[in-house]
């Protein structure tokens, strides 16, 4: 079992841990140290047992915190992933008939006529425009 020198509060500690654990130790080290350095910041000295019972508790109210935001996560994935399945196992609804009015033939053939002849009167005003 290696050990690992770790620091809480100012205050170094060797401690054993399984092998390929050391960095979650170290994390976790970090994490205590975080909260001891704080209580030790606001109070001062602290018997040794003190500060890591306070940085204990102070973790444990944060992890519940997690732990309860946690599970209003997990509720609300629920709901949604209902939600989810009961929309993808209703029907598909019925499709919408659109209808699109057609324009009649003899007009857009009027219109293409018009075209033309003003295109035509066009010219002619162009060629006299000229002269």
């Amino acid at each position: 079992m290696p050990d690992v020198q770790i620091t809480i509060g100012g205050r170094s500690f060797e401690v054993s841990c399984q092998e390929g654990e050391e960095v979650y130790l170290q994390s976790a080290a970090g994490l205590l140290d975080a909260e001891a350095s704080h209580l030790v910041s606001q109070i001062g000295r602290l018997p040794e047992a003190r500060m890591l019972l306070m940085s204990g508790l102070m973790l444990a109210d944060k992890t519940a915190g997690l732990e309860e935001r946690l599970q209003e996560a997990q509720t609300a994935l629920d709901a949604a992933k209902t939600e989810l399945e009961s929309l993808k196992s209703a029907p598909m609804p019925e499709p919408e008939k659109v209808e699109v009015p057609v324009i009649p033939k003899v007009v857009t053939d009027s219109f293409a006529e018009l075209a033309a002849r003003a295109e035509a009167i066009a010219d002619e005003v162009e060629k006299k425009a000229q002269v």
